[in-house]
This record gives structure tokens, C-alpha cells and sequence, in this order.
């Protein structure tokens, strides 16, 4: 086949059924019919290459458009169903939207197993069971948190995947009392959803940490490009490496991931990682959810706010005190943001751009 040989691109229907969605995917993979796009797309045609186009928006707020190669979604399926212990029949439950990798990846898994995913995506009442499964950090909270439906269906499953955004030690060790076995993964949509397993890299991946402290991947598990912004895929796949946007370090052989690089904000001076205050808020007060924002400020140049969800304890002169003893004065927010529930984006990243937003927005 031609290196610039094209293959036509479709937008998936989301009112496909699980089984509508699998067999258009099955086609897709196998080059037997177009590739498929999950989100907004500007493009009819894409390189040979790309099976599927999944657009996905980072922290920063700008959107890509993610092409991904059948072996590099193979490679992702098959490298996890071994290392959870899956095997042939086993099933798979559908937690997640299509329009994010890790829903996307449910259904190639249960693929490469032989059967279909319970889609359980707008279920009520009792779930029935499933061998595994994958959520985010938010679906979790809520199961520990008056769900005993989804809880009982967490307990069940063989092994539960979270990823999608920070789980908290809080959050991850009451899972882990309520009988839930969590598989903690980290990756993107860059790198076929989650590639790294409880610290451990998959089968076919390669984790290393640049000087700058950045975390890079390598393997069969790589994406193939951005669509319309091959130049800036250029500048973040090097000699075989994604380098991600994210922070990590290696502690006893396993991926630390300390939160991306562009979450550090110079407030009066002083520089403050937004992921490392709100990893602190959630280990002291581990019953209410927070996220820490910025907002633009002509005396500090950036102003740390904290957004609290939900009502009660703490008070915000108790997170106030709780942070100026753990990393100084400096460090108390200038002003609070109180929510029912916490704005995200994609399947479970707080959307920090619309709680400055909001807080803007806000009677003062």
C-alpha cells in the first residue's frame, strides 16, 4: 500500500448499540471498511494507517485529534486482558462514553476475548455481574459514597480499572476496604488509553523519565499522529518517545505520576502545583472533593482558589490554616469557589478553565 495512500473517515453514529459499535470497529481494524472517527471531526480522509480518530481535550483546554493504527489498539487490548488474567470468554462491563479511549477500549478487549460488553452506561437498580471493568475516580467516589448498586458491582468484578484522572490514596485504600480490586492505570489517548498498570508498564511499553522530568512512552501502543497538527505531534514523538505533558518519578521500580507540567503557577513569586495542593486537600479531608484553580491577579500574577464541592466541614478557614502549615503563607487560596459538583472534562478531569470561569462569574 502507498505511504500516502488515504482511507475514508466516517463519524460514529452515538446511537449505535454496543454490538452496532464492535462490528464497525471489527471492520475498521481489519482495514474492511472506514475508519471510524469518536468525537467532532473536520476530516473525510486520514492515512491508511488510522483505524480510529478519538478526540480528546488535555488539561491546557485545546483539542486534538488522535489517530490511532489497529495494532497500536491491538497491542493496548491484548498487553491489558493479560496482565488483569482475562482470558477467552470472560466479559467486560461498559461504564465509560465511546467518545473517550478507555470506553473505546472496553469494547476492543472484550473483542480480542469473544464476547460483548454488558453495556451498563445509563443502567439503574442491579447491575449484573462482569468479570472486569473500568471507571474513573468520580464513578468510584460516588460508589463508595451511596451507590451500593455500582459498588456491589465493583466487589464482584475480578478486577476494576481507574483511570482518567488522579485517584487519591484516600479513595483508592476505602476501595480497597470495601472489597474492590483496583488496577490504578495511567496513560492517554496518545498512548491507546492506559499503558501502565498499578506502576508497572504492559507488555510492549517502555517507561522512562526525561531530564525535564517528564514522563515518555514507548511502544507498540503509540498513537500514529495528530490530524491537522502532524507538526505538533512532531515536537512531542522523539526517536520513538510520546512525551507527555505529565510530571513522574520511578520509586521502588514503579511510575510515580506527580501531575502534568503545566499545573505549576507562580503566585507572588512563589511557585505552587496545583496537583500537589489538591493531592493534600483530598488525603486530610478525604470526604469532600476540591480542585485548586487560578485566576489572573495584577498583585499576586496568579491567585490559587479553591473549589470545594458538596456542603459542611471543612470550613474555609480549616483549608486556609491546613495549607499555610504544609507548604506556608503563601500558599492560602484567595478566594473559594463552593459547587454541588465539580465541573470535568473527557470522562473525569476537573476542568479548571471553567471554575475560573464560574468563580468569575460569581456574585462577589
Amino acid at each position: 500500500m502507498e505511504q500516502n495512500a488515504q482511507r475514508e473517515l466516517r463519524l460514529a453514529n452515538p446511537e449505535w448499540t454496543v454490538s452496532e459499535s464492535m462490528a464497525r470497529i471489527a471492520k475498521a481494524l481489519v482495514s474492511d471498511g472506514p475508519a471510524l472517527a469518536f468525537g467532532q471531526t473536520s476530516f473525510s480522509e486520514v492515512p491508511a494507517r488510522i483505524a480510529l480518530v478519538i478526540s480528546t481535550t488535555g488539561s491546557s483546554g485545546a483539542s486534538k485529534e488522535v489517530g490511532l493504527s489497529a495494532s497500536a489498539l491491538l497491542s493496548s487490548a491484548r498487553a491489558s486482558n493479560k496482565a488483569l488474567g482475562a482470558e477467552f470468554g470472560n466479559s467486560w462491563s461498559l461504564l465509560l462514553p465511546l467518545t473517550h479511549v478507555a470506553g473505546i477500549n472496553v469494547l476492543v478487549r472484550a473483542l480480542e476475548l469473544g464476547t460483548e460488553p454488558i453495556d451498563l452506561r445509563n443502567h439503574q437498580g442491579t447491575y449484573p455481574r462482569a468479570d472486569f471493568t473500568a471507571i474513573v475516580p468520580t464513578q468510584l467516589f460516588k460508589a463508595l459514597h451511596g451507590d451500593n448498586d455500582l459498588l456491589a458491582h465493583l466487589v464482584e468484578a475480578n478486577a476494576v480499572l481507574v483511570g482518567g484522572a488522579a485517584l487519591t490514596t484516600e479513595l483508592h485504600l476505602q476501595a480497597e476496604k470495601a472489597g474492590v480490586n483496583v488496577v490504578v492505570t495511567y496513560g492517554m489517548t496518545e498512548t491507546s488509553g492506559g499503558c501502565v498498570y498499578n506502576g508497572l508498564p504492559l507488555d510492549g511499553v517502555e517507561i522512562s523519565i526525561t531530564p525535564e522530568k517528564r514522563i515518555a512512552i514507548k511502544g507498540s501502543v503509540v498513537a500514529h499522529t495528530y490530524l491537522g497538527a502532524e507538526a505538533l505531534w512532531e515536537t512531542e514523538f522523539i526517536d520513538g518517545w510520546f512525551q507527555s505533558s505529565d510530571h513522574g518519578r520511578f520509586e521502588n521500580g514503579k511510575l510515580i505520576v506527580e501531575g502534568r507540567s503545566d499545573d505549576v503557577i507562580i503566585s507572588g513569586g512563589e511557585n505552587i502545583s496545583l496537583s500537589a495542593i489538591e493531592r493534600s486537600l483530598h488525603a486530610h479531608f478525604p470526604h469532600k472533593s476540591f480542585a485548586a484553580f487560578s485566576i489572573k491577579d495584577s498583585q499576586w500574577g496568579e491567585a490559587l482558589h479553591i473549589a470545594i464541592a458538596g456542603d459542611g466541614f471543612p470550613t474555609e478557614a480549616d483549608v486556609s490554616q491546613y495549607l499555610a502549615e504544609q507548604f506556608g503563607d503563601f500558599s492560602k487560596p484567595k478566594g473559594f469557589l463552593h459547587l454541588p459538583e465539580l465541573p470535568v472534562m473527557g470522562i473525569g478531569k476537573v476542568d479548571r478553565k471553567k471554575l475560573a470561569e464560574l468563580y468569575m462569574e460569581a456574585p462577589n
